[in-house]
């Protein structure tokens, strides 16, 4: 048997539940339904208002734990020319990792800044194919590690849905290494070249506005809708070895040495999900 307190002594959170436990009319009976039907409802939009009814406050620490992610492509492109030029084959593959946890702290009521980390590393193999042989291959593996601050503001900080506007600066480490070969000519002209390049004093820098929305799922758990707009830059400067082999015969015929600086500025839409953590203050 189902002990429940008196009606008098339960809160009033518990009132819809002790009256859905306790109008056990026959199934029959409409009115005795209809009741425990309001009470269950009744029980259901209090239990979503504690959510609502859930306030930051100054103190509180704001986790993005975005732990990391991981893509892998892979593609191929056929191409053909009118004969007698042989067309080719290229195959594409790319591997890449992204780590990039966050943690703010609520320095108001509705503001909070905070710090974030990057690491990016990722790899990309492009080969070139006819006739089943092999003629180009190009690769490239790159890493970026940096680190950065935000600011978000909450324009409303006591309902389940509140907006926000929020800035970041991100700025970082890149490297980048490059190989490959090239296979040219035919009969006695036949050549290879090869390559392999290396970076240094790479550097990049990401810079943000967005405008969101946080919608609560717990007092201690949200997910974030945003769209805005990013600037980012990268600049590289690889020192490149290249090595040409006339006869293909395994000699070194040619070496030459090049060091392009590459400069990257992107400006971009963002639109994206994501999921907070919100932690009461320290003690």
């Amino acid at each position: 048997m189902l002990f429940l307190p008196k009606k008098s002594i339960l809160p009033v959170f518990y009132e819809p539940l002790y009256l859905f436990l306790t109008l056990r009319g026959s199934p029959s009976d409409k009115s005795i339904l209809m009741q425990q039907k309001m009470a269950l409802l009744v029980l259901i939009l209090l239990l979503v208002n504690v959510t609502i009814n859930a306030q930051f406050k100054k103190g509180m620490r704001m986790a993005g734990p975005n732990i990391g992610s991981v893509f892998f492509n892979s593609g191929t492109s056929d191409v053909s020319f009118p004969a007698p030029t042989q067309g080719f084959t290229s195959k594409t593959t790319s591997f890449g990792i992204s780590i990039s946890p966050s943690m703010g702290w609520f320095i108001t009521d509705h503001t909070a800044v905070g710090v974030s980390l990057s690491v990016n590393p990722s790899n990309n193999k492009i080969t070139y194919e006819s006739g089943g042989t092999t003629f180009q291959q190009d690769k490239s593996t790159t890493f970026n590690l940096g680190a950065g601050g935000f600011a978000r503001n909450y324009f409303n900080s006591s309902s389940s849905f509140m907006p926000f506007g929020q800035v970041g600066l991100n700025l970082g480490l890149s490297t980048l290494n490059t190989s490959g070969f090239f296979y040219g000519g035919s009969g006695a002209s036949v050549y290879k070249i090869t390559y392999d390049g290396k970076s240094s004093g790479g550097f990049f820098a990401n810079a943000t506005l967005l405008l969101g929305m946080t919608k609560l799922l717990s007092p201690h758990t949200g997910l974030d809708f945003y769209t805005g707009y990013n600037f980012s830059y990268n600049k590289n400067t690889v020192k490149t070895t290249t090595l040409r082999d006339d006869g293909n015969n395994g000699s070194n015929d040619l070496t030459s040495i090049s060091e392009p600086t590459t400069k990257f500025t992107n400006h971009g839409f963002v639109l994206g999900i994501g999921f907070q953590i919100f932690l009461e203050p320290r003690k």
